[in-house]
């Protein structure tokens, strides 16, 4: 065996030297830690897109934008802006006929005041041009009737809930009586 080292010990030392290289490679590569470069974060202050993403936070929603009706809605459209275009038309001159003249812009009371309207049926209401518990509280059975009809899934909740009398009392500013009788504010 000797001899054999003897004859060959230049291969054998080229294999030495070569797994010296391989072990300090895979020690030196394994001691170091990777490098991190700092990347700046869309939450940074004065980052651009924070400033867009703020933009559209801010922005009227899209479902509050008024739905654009084509102008050739009534002799191509099809028949459902044909039937949106109409209902539009009702709407805006019902609304101009409501109102009586003379009567004064008085602020819009929180009408979530009262137990079972919450957000969304108050906007329903002030839709609807209800925006006072006076309002609410003088309302009829006829009247209970006509904005129970319009309320569409929320049918049935003013007189289920009793919105007239919770009106009568928060209107009045009888807050001790709404109380004993509906519970705390």
């Amino acid at each position: 065996m000797v001899q054999e080292m003897e004859a060959n010990w230049p291969i054998v030392a080229v294999v030495v030297v070569m797994a010296l290289l391989v072990a300090w490679w895979l020690f030196s590569r394994a001691s170091k830690a990777p490098a991190r470069e700092r990347r700046p974060d869309v939450l940074d202050e004065g980052a651009a897109p924070a400033q867009r993403n703020q933009a559209l936070i801010d922005a009227v929603p899209a479902a509050a934008a008024a739905y654009a009706i084509p102008p050739a809605a009534g002799t191509l459209g099809g028949v459902a802006e044909v039937i949106a275009a109409a209902v539009q038309e009702e709407t805006a001159a019902a609304s101009l006929d409501e109102r009586p003249a003379g009567t004064p812009d008085l602020p819009a009371d929180d009408l979530t005041r009262i137990k079972g309207l919450g957000p969304k049926l108050s906007t329903l209401l002030a839709g609807l041009g209800v925006t006072r518990l006076a309002q609410i509280a003088a309302w009829t059975d006829a009247d209970l009737a006509a904005i129970d009809a319009k309320l569409g899934s929320f049918a049935g909740r003013p007189a289920r809930d009793q919105w007239v009398d919770q009106a009568r009392l928060l209107a009045a500013g009888d807050t001790a009586g709404y109380e004993s009788r509906f519970g705390k504010l």
